[in-house]
């Protein structure tokens, strides 16, 4: 059964899909971001992007946006601002104020492998778009959730424009992630058939 795409990091409407690569073989991706120190003893407020927030500790450390600093993640509970937790080497508030802003990326071999029928949006970012014939009508740029279901932001070919598509089996049905391409059906295009 075709479900959908599936992304743990990026669950909640209008927030863009943000990986780095820091070099060929080792992409990172955004889990969170440490939003503010919280309490005296070194907590932090992290804003994380996981579904349920708590499972931003379930992938091991993460890394800021460099790489270069490491923190092993405990949360302490879930607030309806974000997650309350405590970073290995942060022991007071100062040293967690100063970590305000900053991104926490996990190594992206360090995710489960999505279910049969289920993708990773930054696995379909970058895929070509191709319609029922196969002649490329454009790449897909981003994936977009604004509420009402996923949707692929198809930069068409020739164009400086992008456009949205329901990501479904009517719209989208195939993706092809060997071959690096999804046949898209454009709106309207399905009443001509």
């Amino acid at each position: 059964m075709w479900s959908g795409a599936r992304d743990p990091a990026l669950p909640r409407a209008g927030i863009e899909v943000t990986f780095v690569v820091t070099d060929h073989r080792q992409m990172r991706v955004l889990l969170g971001r440490i939003a503010a120190a919280h309490g005296i003893r070194g907590e932090v407020l992290i804003h994380a992007y996981t579904e349920p927030p708590e499972n931003i500790a379930a992938y091991g450390p993460l890394t800021d946006r460099s790489g270069a600093r490491v923190f092993a993640i405990e949360c302490q509970r879930v607030t309806a601002k974000g997650v309350v937790a405590r970073l290995t080497g942060v022991g007071d508030r100062s040293a967690a104020e100063t970590l305000k802003g900053t991104d926490l990326y996990v190594a992206r071999d360090r995710l489960p492998p999505a279910a049969e029928g289920e993708f990773y949006h930054w696995d379909l970012v970058g895929l070509a778009a191709v319609n029922a014939e196969g002649r490329c009508i454009g790449e897909i740029v981003a994936v977009q959730n604004y509420g009402a279901g996923d949707l692929l932001e198809v930069r068409l070919a020739g164009a400086a424009t992008t456009q949205l598509i329901p990501f479904n089996e009517t719209f989208v049905p195939q993706v092809d992630l060997t071959e690096k391409r999804v046949i898209i059906v454009l709106p309207g295009a399905q009443e001509e058939t």
